[in-house]
């Protein structure tokens, strides 16, 4: 596995909490978020790394969406 980092487009509240909306990949598609499941700081035991792991759900498929400040990443195939 390897980091793919992506650009989030996130909602940030008053009291500095962070709600990803929309993944947009490297290749232009976009997927919106339907649900954060869980939110806590944790490692990406595949791709290396760590920061706020976001677990989401996005067309009923559960995710692990990584905050690493300043940048976002998933964990993607090698390729």
């Amino acid at each position: 596995m390897r980091k793919v980092y992506v650009e989030v487009t996130a909602r940030f509240d008053v009291e500095g909490r962070i709600t990803p909306l929309c993944i947009h990949w490297e290749d232009e598609r976009n997927y919106e978020i339907d649900r954060v499941l869980d939110v806590r700081r944790a490692a990406s035991l595949k791709a290396g790394g760590q920061g706020i792991r976001y677990t989401v759900q996005i067309k009923r498929k559960t995710t692990y969406l990584f905050y690493e400040s300043p940048k976002w990443f998933v964990e993607g195939k090698e390729g």
